[in-house]
Formats: C-alpha cells, structure tokens, sequence
C-alpha cells in the first residue's frame, strides 16, 4: 500500500470552516471516544455528534499491558485502530452529513509510553490504514514536533479550551480528570498556562482493579466507605514532580498504587481519590492568579467523591477559597467529548500550520505547530 504522507502544512484541499471528527482514547484506555465538529482551527468550533466505543476487556489489558512494555504492541495497535475506524463510522452515522462532506479526522492514537524529560513519547495506531478504511485524510503524531522543539509533548488541549472559554469570566481554570490530570489556566488577558497536574483516575483504577477486577470505583462508593490517610497525602504531595517548572507532563505510571499498599481496599480508595483532590488543589497555587471557576472535565467529574475532595481541598486553601468548583456541563461543554472534540480542532490547525503549543503549556521554545497528514492512498 503507498503511504502519502506530508509533515508540514497543507491547506490546499480544505477550506475552513469544515467538519472534522476528532479521536481520543486516553491513558485510563477504557475505549475511544469520537467528536465531530465544525471548526476553523481558531475561534469556531460548533460540536454536531459524537460517539463512545468501549474496548472489551480483553484488549484494555493488553493495552495496560503494552505501557508496561509486555505484548504484540503491532497486533495492540491494530485492533486498537480498528476500534477508531468503528468509532468515526458511527459518528458520522448519528451526524445526518455525508462522508464527503467531512474533511479531516485527527487521530491521537493511544498513548503508552511518555518519558518528557527524556524527550520520549509513543502513540501507537495505523494512520494511514485508517484514513484507507475512512476514506478521509488523518493527521496522526500531533505530539513529537513538540518534543523536538523542547517541549514536553503535552497537555496539547488547552488551546481548544481557550477558545471554548473565550466570553466565560476569568481567570479560570479548566482540570481534565482521565488517567492523568491536566490544567488549563486561561487569565483575563486571555494568557494561558497548562501543565499535568498529578495523577487522575489511573491509580483509583488500578487499586480497585486489582483488588475487586472491576474497571474503576464506580461513584467513588468504595472510597465512600474508606478513611484517608492524610500522612500518606502530604508525603505524596513531597514527591519531586509538583516542584518542577510549571510547564510538565507526567507518564500514567510515575506515582503507583504501591502508595497505599498496606492499607484496605476501602482506605486505599479513598486515600488516592484524596490525592488525586489533593494535586488538583495544588494546582490552583501554581498558577499567576486564584481562578474564579474550576470547570472540571473528564471521567473524574462522574465521580461525587472525587467531586466533593477537591471542592473541599479546594475551599481549605485560602489562596482559592472563594473558587467555584463545576462540572463543564454548567457552562454548555461535553465533559465526556471535550478531548475528542480537542483534536479535531487541532487537526484543523495541524494542516494549516497554527500552533498546537505555546512555551506557557508544554515548554516547548517557541509557539509549534505539529501533527503528520495521511492522506488516502487510493489503493
């Protein structure tokens, strides 16, 4: 099959504003999550469908698997694209356009190695098979131009976060709670600063995974019946990474559950869920100015006790003691396809050369553009 590949920008074939889907399966790989929008790259971005499709069980260890450096990554990777093409189907069937109507899919991959002080990060997926099987251009790789240029290759959403808060009161600040969580602070200025914040769900995950076999603490009930060992928070909130330079990203496996693994499941739980919180807290202490709203998006904002420790942990410190703490729902965005919907947008971005990242989100040297377009092949 013959690749047409280009790494540089392209816009020749799309006038914007188009329709684009959006793909995102993130470090929790619990499935992939699918977003179709209309979008110029800049300050359009109107959401037209969406769609989830669960991985099965099976193939989400492999997945975890494959971040512990164990199995077929090639095989992993197929299936896993296989899933995305199933995913771009159905959102373009729930969407009422036709196939030639949409212009662009930007595809993140999955994510299973990320080592930014090393310069080091792995998406596996099969760009080119994919946009074979859609039918459509996908821009693929959105993370490694970043790297070259000094940057730690993520969080590379808040620029759609940006443009989504554009007449929201600032500052603010918008935490993404999946394995990993991630901030984006946006000042009245319009200035933004982002950074991973700490882990999200990925520890509460493994704990319970390992203890009960389930996915994750579905409403934080388990954590619900736990005491919190607030020793054990205020050492993890010692640990080296949160007195980093702002600018940083972290790998879903830096901090482990080996963290609370002399504690019972209920206690475990709950002391994890608190310093997920507890991270998150800090956070509002890393930024230029206290935010008036925490909007928080992502998985964790389907957990009520996650959602009541950082309100509370929150509120104790006096810095942001007078911080609204809301799920994104209350301002109109999709919680569950904001990063979905974040790299359809910086697809359309990729292909016209805008930026993905500033040095005030990932480090990076200078403002960079990034991704690689795959186009059909036609064969």
């Amino acid at each position: 099959m013959r690749s047409n590949v280009h790494h540089g920008p392209m816009t020749s074939a799309i006038e914007f504003p188009a329709y684009v889907i959006g793909l995102m399966s993130g470090t929790s790989a619990d499935g992939v999550d699918a977003a179709l929008i209309e979008t110029d790259g800049r300050a359009i971005a109107r959401p037209i469908s969406h769609a989830s499709i669960a991985y099965s069980d099976g193939l989400r260890q492999q997945i975890l698997g494959a971040m512990r450096a164990e199995g077929d990554v090639e095989a992993i990777a197929r299936a896993l694209t296989e899933i995305h093409a199933q995913a771009v189907e159905a959102v373009i069937a729930g969407s009422g356009l036709a196939r030639a109507q949409i212009a662009l899919v930007g595809f993140h991959g999955q994510t299973i190695k990320h080592v930014p002080q090393e310069g080091y990060t792995v998406q596996i997926g099969h760009a080119q098979w994919l946009a074979d099987t859609v039918g459509m251009p996908v821009v693929f790789d959105f993370r490694s131009n970043d790297m070259r240029h000094g940057g730690q290759g993520a969080p590379l959403v808040p620029l759609y976060h940006a443009a989504l808060a554009d007449a929201l009161p600032k500052p603010l600040m918008v935490v993404n709670i999946g394995g990993v969580a991630n901030i984006t602070w946006i000042g009245a200025d319009g200035s933004i600063e982002a950074m991973d914040c700490g882990p999200g769900n990925a520890l509460i995950d493994d704990w319970v995974g390992q203890h009960t076999g389930a996915r994750c603490d579905m409403n934080g009930q388990i954590a619900k019946r736990g005491i919190t060992e607030e020793a054990r928070v205020k050492q993890f909130l010692r640990d080296g990474f949160f007195v980093q330079n702002r600018a940083r990203s972290l790998d879903r496996n830096q901090f482990s559950t080996q963290l609370v693994e002399d504690l019972s499941l209920e206690d475990g739980a709950a002391t994890l869920t608190a310093m997920t919180a507890a991270a998150i807290a800090w956070s509002t202490r890393a930024v230029p100015e206290a935010p008036k709203q925490l909007l928080i998006t992502g998985g964790g904002r389907h957990n009520p006790v996650l959602m009541r420790m950082i309100e509370a942990r929150t509120h104790s410190d006096l810095n942001a003691r007078g911080c609204e703490v809301l799920p994104v729902e209350a301002v109109g965005w999709n919680g569950d396809m904001l990063e979905a919907e974040a790299f359809a947008y910086l697809a359309a971005r990729s292909v016209q050369g805008l930026p993905l990242s500033l040095p005030s989100t990932t480090g990076v040297t200078e403002p960079v553009s990034g991704g690689v377009l795959f186009e059909v092949s036609g064969e």
